[in-house]
């Protein structure tokens, strides 16, 4: 009698655990959230754009994205409720690694450990644009941060070796995030039944090329830090202003930059239109 007592007491914490991460206060701060997602990735992508064309010396990066917030006449307010939204994805993302996504197989282990990663990075986003927010300290570029990440890892045993396996998972996380987009993938994760057929054709556009454009940038920072595990050199590794920048070092020149700073912006806009129709 105690046994099933206990175990009727633990499903009942778990249903109304699943309730609150349902509700809806918690669907607003998710859809907040990729409405921030989706103004950094714009704000990146123009930048980008900027700079393929010899027009901005600004870094084409979150930090660049919140100094062009932060100097805007509504720029305290803007980083605030930036704040409010990587906070809201955070806590949305860590409710999903606790009790399983909105969408098919939405509770696999790895689909729950893929939301605990979230976790932590809205999380970290959170607290750098926080910190900018208050006055307590300008966020550092990412070319820097990824060098200084590298350095520091390898100067400790078994660190090179650590640097090249997240750059090799990196870069195949990348090519999987373009491989899904291209497939359409995300798909199931919008509720798009209320949209007419030529918002729904759109979404899918939007989707798709934005999350290949986001995708194969992923992966070639990837393949930078790769390279500065084989070859020991924490100068090697690229933040995503850096990568971004190599791709006007091709032959298709500022071009070739031009399009994936497009693709950004195209992806931010997907993310607004997560914003609205994401299962949550």
């Amino acid at each position: 009698m105690t046994t099933r007592i206990a175990r009727r007491g633990t499903r009942n914490t778990r249903y109304a655990g699943r309730q609150a991460a349902r509700s809806r206060y918690l669907a607003i701060l998710a859809r907040t959230g990729l409405a921030a997602r989706g103004v950094m990735f714009i704000l990146v992508g123009w930048i980008a754009l900027e700079v393929a064309f010899g027009q901005s010396g600004k870094q084409a990066d979150s930090s660049g994205a919140l100094r062009l917030v932060g100097s805007s006449p509504v720029g305290k307010v803007a980083l605030w409720l930036l704040v409010v939204g990587f906070a809201g994805l955070a806590l949305w993302q860590l409710t999903e690694a606790i009790y399983g996504a909105a969408e098919p197989d939405g509770h696999k282990a790895s689909k729950r450990v893929a939301a605990l990663g979230r976790t932590v990075l809205y999380g970290f986003l959170a607290f750098v644009v926080m910190k900018y927010a208050i006055g307590a300290g300008a966020p550092k570029s990412s070319n820097s941060q990824s060098k200084d990440l590298t350095a520091t890892a390898m100067a400790h045993p078994g660190g090179r070796v650590l640097v090249i396996l997240v750059g090799l998972g990196l870069a195949i996380a990348g090519v999987i995030l373009a491989y899904k987009a291209w497939r359409k993938d995300f798909l199931k994760r919008l509720q798009l039944g209320t949209a007419g057929q030529t918002a729904r054709r759109v979404v899918e556009r939007l989707g798709q090329i934005g999350g290949i454009a986001r995708g194969v940038v992923f992966a070639a920072a990837g393949i930078f830090l790769l390279v500065a595990g084989v070859t020991a050199n924490p100068g090697q590794a690229k933040g995503i202003d850096a990568t971004l920048r190599s791709f006007a070092s091709t032959p298709l020149g500022p071009w070739l930059l031009a399009l994936f700073a497009a693709g950004l912006v195209v992806f931010g806009l997907y993310s607004w239109c997560e914003a609205r129709w994401r299962k949550v």
